[in-house]
């Protein structure tokens, strides 16, 4: 069977003022690309595997200019349609110590948020494909998308081809009621199901026992009711959950959990000083995605999962610059940082 990826969503624009300068206090902005779906594409491609992503672009030079990023490294963009007006826009002030990181989007009315069905053969681009992924994100980004991604999923059924989706939710694109409701038709075509130590609770009204967030602790053994709510509610095959405790803008905690119907396998929790958080989500549901396509048990793959993200975690920009076998060293328990020579 084709080792072939698509990944469906929006490819945005990223300006983030240089080092941990403040919005207020920056002169210029550094401009890469990413976006949750395109993100999982550039790390499985980094791993190898055949990645394309799906999305619409506007054809004018700063469109051109992302998919070029994507091109980069190996995505397939040859399904990307193009058309509209305008790249979405996010901009990113890194916090540190106990000051958040901020991020403002403008992406109203970017190319792929008005994207009609018409844009997308999803029987031609399914053709030869193992899996298809994409986040909450995309169909946040309006009713017409929404339909868009339904469309996909059942396309992708109908084709026997595994499909994964991380909740991702965004209070700044839609309500919880909004989230709950497109999100729960969605995911009854969903095989693997990936979310945070939060999304269940904002999604699906799943929380776990005995956690506070912002408070960073992260009760590990109340995720397994969380999972098993999942499962349950949407018969998903299989339900990942990162678990995050944040001590503070720089330095978290971070270890994932594996349901597979029967056991509850988590990885070992990583201390993590952070350059760059954003992206950290995706690298996991990559790595998850390349573990389980190469045939790893279900423990190797959410040790190889949570390491890839530990890994991201430690890189600028929005995708992940890293390799299996750096993975696969982390993994083994080589956490060492020391200099290779």
């Amino acid at each position: 069977m084709s080792r072939k990826v698509i990944a469906f969503g929006e490819l945005m624009l990223r300006l983030a003022p240089e080092g941990c300068y403040r919005f207020f206090q920056a002169d210029s902005y550094g401009a890469t690309y990413g976006g949750g779906e395109a993100n999982v594409a550039v790390s499985l491609s980094n791993f190898g595997l055949n990645a394309a992503f799906v999305s619409k672009m506007p054809k004018h030079e700063i469109g051109q200019a992302g998919v070029n990023s994507l091109k980069k490294y190996g995505v397939d963009t040859s399904f990307i349609a193009r058309g509209g007006e305008r790249v979405g826009v996010y901009f990113l002030e890194k916090g540190a110590s106990q000051r958040p990181s901020k991020v403002i989007y403008d992406r109203a009315g970017s190319s792929i948020a008005r994207a009609s069905k018409e844009d997308f053969n999803w029987d031609k681009i399914f053709t030869d494909v193992q899996w298809f992924h994409f986040t909450g994100i995309t169909p946040a980004l309006g009713s017409n998308v929404a339909e868009i991604c339904l469309e996909a999923c059942k396309a992708a059924k109908k084709k026997q081809i595994t499909i994964s989706c991380d909740l991702n939710y965004r209070n700044k694109l839609w309500s919880k009621e909004e989230a709950g409701k497109v999100m729960g038709e969605i995911c009854k075509y969903v095989d693997v199901c990936i979310a945070n130590e939060e999304d269940a609770g904002d999604v699906f009204g799943i929380k776990a026992k005995h956690t506070d967030i912002t408070a960073g602790k992260v009760n590990h053994e109340g995720y397994k009711e969380v999972a098993e709510e999942l499962k349950k509610r949407f018969n998903f095959s299989k339900v990942a959950i990162t678990l995050r405790s944040s001590i503070s803008a720089n330095d978290n905690r971070w270890a994932a959990m594996l349901y597979n119907g029967k056991d509850f396998l988590f990885s070992k929790e990583y201390f993590i000083h952070i350059v760059d958080r954003v992206g950290g989500g995706d690298s996991f549901g990559a790595g998850l995605i390349y573990s389980l396509i190469s045939n790893y048990s279900d423990k190797k793959a959410i040790e190889f999962a949570a390491a890839a993200s530990c890994l991201k975690h430690t890189i600028e920009g929005d995708y992940n610059q890293i390799s299996v076998d750096e993975v696969k060293k982390l993994a083994g328990g080589d956490g060492s940082g020391r200099v290779e020579r």
